[in-house]
Formats: structure tokens, C-alpha cells, sequence
């Protein structure tokens, strides 16, 4: 799956980005049914299956529309096609959208999302923190490659989508969140909410170069800051999850009376990922609100406001769990320490320090993710 990943990083052809797509893809399935006697398990791997190669075939039938209209599957060469006027404008519409909802999928942007509660919740917990960092990572290295080398031109297009993608994905995902009461369902819908602030930059990308550079420059940001804070999230998941036999959130209840250490760091990642300074989040929905601020659209405008808003709703489900950690009674008479080894530890460690890092000198993540659209077309 590692290896599909970088396949698809590298990749600048339609075949080998689906190639590269399918390499990621199918060990993932299997990862998702690993535990063969959990129905549950089986449950999220049938779905994440038959939902994935659903979109793949929608994302394979648009590639071969644009195929079909420009004579070529090499991205810069769709992209020569584009601008000389060559084929049909509907095919060529149609080719973009259907690609883009099937990329839409595998980074679990709304309407595309429905596959990841129940995968989430249903897969090994290890398998979920890699499908929610590193295969939403790969999945949106491949979409801005599309977008950015072979559809920049026809931002008209692939503009007004993203800006529906990027708006649903948010309010829906956070709205959602609220309602949960499994924490690994809730960080699903969290991740959703967070695809939305991800491709938010892109809804204005067309706008001009240097706009597009910025918003490469944000997601990118982005990417690097919720890897670190989700993964971290997460690996505090699993161990507490272990303890208590269960991932309901009342069931953390109280934590800080028996593992001080993970509520603390589980805190820093709440309030990270909610965007709070100086924690490494608040710098990434910072980029991105720059980037929608300073587009000069209105559309732009709306999108920055409709994120503002998300914003606070996310920050209420996710003070809720740290609320829950820290001022409740455990519900178990039993207050031994939680074990921890000396993995998770470092684990823990690397993740808090680049979140810390991160918020309070974002030069630091900013200087490695300047990245040009020329830069990132080669």
C-alpha cells in the first residue's frame, strides 16, 4: 500500500496514477478485514470493497473520456490539449468531474464519504490511523496532480466542484461529529470535517498563479500539520481503547485520573486539531483562511466564512472529549496505570513535539512546503 502511495506522488499519466491507485488500494481492503471472526471487521472490508472499486470505475470511465478527447493519457499533454480548444467541452467536463468524484472518494469528501464511519469503526484501530493519514495523503497528492498539471485551465469547472466538495464536507462532517458517542466514529466524521478545510484552498486555485501557488503551498501545509496531530490522536486511542475494552467516549471518562500522561497529550491533539494557538493546527487553518481571504472572490469570501463557523462547531466535540478526560470520575473502580511502552512513548513524543513545533514556529513547516505549481508539475 506504502508503495502504491509513492507510485502515486511520482505519477503524471492517468494509467500509472490508476495503477498506483489500485496498488494502494487493495491491500487496504484487506488491512480493513484483518480481524477475520469480527463481524464488524468483515462488515467495513466488504463496504470499503464495493464502495472503492464503485469509484474506481467512475474515475476510470472519466479518464477515458478525457483519454477519448485529448489522444493522450500523460497529464501535461491533456493539459496542451486543453488549451488548444481540441475535442468536445461536455466530454471533457464530464471526464474532470467523474475523475474528481472518484479522487473525491479516497480523500472521503461529502457526498463520497458514507464508506468511512462504518470502515473506521469496524477496522483494527492501527489500520484506521494509517487509512486516515497516509491514504487520504496519497489520495491528495493525486488530486492536486490532476488538478493542477492537466485541469488548470479549466479552473471553470473543477472551481464551483471543489467549493461544493470542500462546504459539505465541513458543516456536514461536524455536524454529524456531534452526535457520536464512539470516538473512532467521531474522529471518522472529524476527518471528513477536515477534508473540507484541506481542499477549501483549492475552490479558488484558478484564480491566478500566484493564488494557486498559495493554496498548493496551504494543503500541503495542511497535510503535513494533521498528519502528526491525527496520528497522535489516534495512537492515544488505541492504548485507552485497550484499557477499557471499548471505544465509546464515556468510557474515557475520568482518564486523567489513571493515565495523565495520554490526556495530556490527547488534549494538545483535540485542541489542535479544533485550530487552537499556539498548537501546530491553528497555523494550518490559518494558511488556508489566507488563501481563501486574500483569492479576492466573493466565493471565496463565503467558503472563509462557511470554515469560520465549522471551526466552532468542531471546537465544541472536540473540547467534549478533553472535558470528559480530565473533570469526570472514571467509571471503573479500578484506577491502575495504564501500560505503556516505550514505541508508543516515542510515538506520542514525535507527535506532540511537531504539533508544538509546528504552532509555535510555523516558519519551520512553512519553509519546506513553499511549493510552486511549476515545481510541482515536474
Amino acid at each position: 500500500s506504502l508503495m502504491g502511495m509513492i507510485m502515486m506522488a511520482s505519477s503524471r499519466d492517468l494509467i500509472s496514477i490508476f495503477v498506483a491507485l489500485e496498488l494502494l488500494s487493495i491491500p487496504a481492503y484487506l488491512m480493513v478485514a484483518w480481524r477475520k471472526r469480527d463481524p464488524k471487521s468483515n462488515e467495513a472490508g466488504l463496504k470499503y470493497y464495493l464502495m472503492g472499486v464503485f469509484a474506481s470505475a467512475v474515475m476510470l470511465y472519466g479518464m477515458s473520456l478525457l483519454f477519448g478527447v485529448s489522444g493522450t493519457t500523460v497529464l501535461s499533454e491533456i493539459a496542451d490539449s486543453i488549451e488548444a480548444g481540441n475535442g468536445s467541452s461536455s466530454v471533457m467536463t464530464l471526464g474532470i468531474v467523474f475523475v474528481i468524484a472518484g479522487f473525491a472518494f479516497k480523500v472521503s469528501a461529502v457526498p463520497f464519504h458514507t464508506w468511512a464511519p462504518d470502515v473506521y469503526e469496524g477496522a483494527p484501530t492501527p489500520v484506521t490511523a494509517f487509512l486516515s493519514v497516509a491514504s487520504k495523503a496519497a489520495g491528495f497528492v493525486a488530486l492536486l496532480a490532476l488538478i493542477f498539471v492537466g485541469f488548470y485551465e479549466l479552473s471553470n469547472i473543477w472551481e464551483p466542484l471543489i467549493w461544493i466538495l470542500a462546504a459539505l464536507s465541513m458543516t456536514v462532517g461536524n455536524l454529524v461529529a456531534l452526535r457520536q458517542t464512539n470516538v473512532v466514529r467521531l474522529m471518522a466524521y472529524s476527518g471528513v470535517a477536515q477534508t473540507g478545510f484541506m481542499i477549501a484552498p483549492l475552490a479558488v486555485a484558478g484564480h491566478s498563479l500566484t493564488t494557486g501557488d498559495q493554496a498548493l503551498s496551504a494543503i500541503i501545509t495542511y497535510l503535513a500539520i494533521y498528519a502528526a496531530m491525527n496520528l497522535g490522536a489516534f495512537a492515544v486511542i488505541i492504548t485507552l481503547a485497550r484499557r477499557t475494552g471499548s471505544a465509546e467516549i464515556d468510557s474515557f471518562a475520568g482518564a486523567f485520573h489513571f493515565a495523565p500522561g495520554l490526556t495530556v497529550a490527547m488534549t494538545i491533539f483535540l485542541f489542535s486539531l479544533a485550530g487552537i494557538p499556539p498548537l501546530g493546527g491553528w497555523f494550518a487553518k490559518f494558511e488556508v483562511f489566507r488563501v481563501l481571504a486574500t483569492s479576492g472572490e466573493t466565493w471565496g469570501y463565503l467558503l472563509a466564512v462557511v470554515a469560520a463557523i465549522n471551526s466552532v462547531i468542531a471546537l465544541f466535540y472536540y473540547a467534549t472529549i478533553a472535558r470528559k478526560m480530565w473533570a469526570e470520575e472514571p467509571s471503573e473502580n479500578d484506577l491502575k496505570n495504564v501500560e505503556i511502552t516505550p514505541s508508543l512513548v516515542s510515538a506520542l513524543a514525535i507527535c506532540v513535539l511537531v504539533t508544538l513545533l509546528f504552532g509555535i514556529f510555523p516558519q519551520l513547516v512553512a519553509r519546506f512546503t513553499e511549493v510552486s505549481l511549476l515545481a510541482f508539475a515536474t
